[in-house]
């Protein structure tokens, strides 16, 4: 990939293979891929562009806070019949959640990647609305908008918030409020894929297969109903920079109105598990069920994208219990207690008895965001069945 650089300049879109999208929470990127409209929901870019060092410097033109696709001809910053008109998750404010992307085996260009939130409604609204697209314009002066709402990697306590090792001290990619990825050069853990360090093919991607990418932001104190979540990777290889947006709602529980709910959005090919919850301490406790036929000595387990699921190593995931198991309703069942608000993607896997994995659920991975109050996980009691 390291002559990718050299043809920038003759034709990038052709050229060079990528990339990336935000996956949790569920971007419309995502949305538009699992409805069958985005055949490569990676490739949604904006190139070529100054990307490296300056991280701001890029004007956005017709890409927007939210991404256009030229290869499917899809611009995101307009609702569309599958994403946009409605709300993927919510949140509090002043809530740490967990947020992912997902990169490309074929096109990790390393750099660094940041989340925003826009605080000015009425222009946001624009991006809301399903009977309008943005002008130009309006796209820039949302992107500047969201550059002043960057959530700082450094508003979470505890998370590491490193320095580029590919940028040097007095260049403008030499800040710690964007997120890094591993250098370019870097043994086995080199560039984006060296944040989580995953296994091939833990997120989907249609070129070669992608890596995941996780972090954690903290949600501003900020109330809207209805609002954007923008992913933006500026890539360090190449001239190009990835935009993508999650539809979500920020709600203050203390302020009289309803208790929010955060949305479970799975691909509309599969099914999400969850089911009874109790709270305590912002706890949550999920019922979790998968109906699929196993021969004697295997196990399902239950592997994801958090630590709770073995983020991606299956040695490392809870296994299910086949005590509910019968001939008739081969039922698999465990039960995990994860803080409210979690957003994970998972698969079920059997296992054979000296722990060889036999089979992974097929693409896409499901996803699932643990509910913020009992109320809301009482309804979204469902049952999955292996695919």
């Amino acid at each position: 990939m390291k002559a990718v650089s050299i043809l920038a300049s003759a034709g990038l879109t052709t050229l060079v293979r990528g990339h990336g999208y935000l996956t949790i929470p569920s971007s419309r990127t995502r949305l538009g891929s699992e409805s069958g409209i985005d055949t490569c929901p990676e490739c949604t870019i904006l190139e070529p562009v100054t990307a490296w060092p300056d991280l701001d410097s890029a004007a956005i033109g017709r890409s927007g806070p939210c991404g256009y696709n030229a290869r499917v001809s899809v611009d995101y910053n307009k609702p569309g019949a599958d994403w946009g008109t409605e709300t993927v998750a919510t949140y509090t404010p002043g809530q740490v959640i967990d947020v992912q992307w997902c990169v490309d085996h074929n096109g990790d260009h390393g750099g660094m990647f940041t989340y925003r939130i826009c605080q000015d409604q009425d222009l946001v609204d624009k991006f809301l609305d399903p009977n309008y697209l943005p002008t130009d314009a309006e796209k820039q002066a949302a992107e500047d908008c969201f550059e002043a709402g960057l959530l700082p990697c450094t508003d979470v306590d505890g998370q590491n918030c490193g320095y580029n090792p590919d940028c040097q001290s007095g260049q403008a990619c030499y800040r710690n409020d964007w997120f890094t990825c591993n250098g370019f050069d870097n043994g086995d853990q080199t560039k984006c894929k060296g944040v989580d360090n995953a296994a091939l093919n833990s997120c989907f991607t249609t070129i070669a297969g992608g890596y995941t990418v996780s972090k954690k932001i903290k949600i501003p104190e900020y109330v809207s109903n209805h609002t954007l979540l923008s992913f933006k990777w500026n890539s360090f290889q190449t001239p190009q920079v990835y935009l993508s947006c999650a539809d979500i709602a920020i709600v203050d529980n203390n302020s009289g109105g309803s208790t929010p709910t955060s949305t479970a959005t799975a691909s509309k090919t599969s099914t999400t598990t969850a089911a009874a919850c109790t709270s305590t301490a912002g706890a949550v406790s999920l019922s979790i069920s998968e109906s699929v036929v196993t021969t004697y000595g295997q196990t399902i387990k239950m592997v994801g994208s958090i630590s709770a699921l073995g983020s991606w190593d299956v040695s490392k995931a809870p296994a299910l219990s086949a005590a509910s198991y019968t001939a008739s309703n081969p039922l698999w069942t465990t039960t995990l207690s994860l803080a409210a608000g979690t957003s994970f993607e998972y698969k079920f896997v059997k296992v054979a008895s000296d722990g060889t994995v036999v089979a992974w659920e097929s693409d896409p991975n499901r996803s699932f965001t643990v509910p913020s109050a009992c109320a809301a996980a009482s309804a979204s009691t469902v049952s999955a069945t292996w695919r």
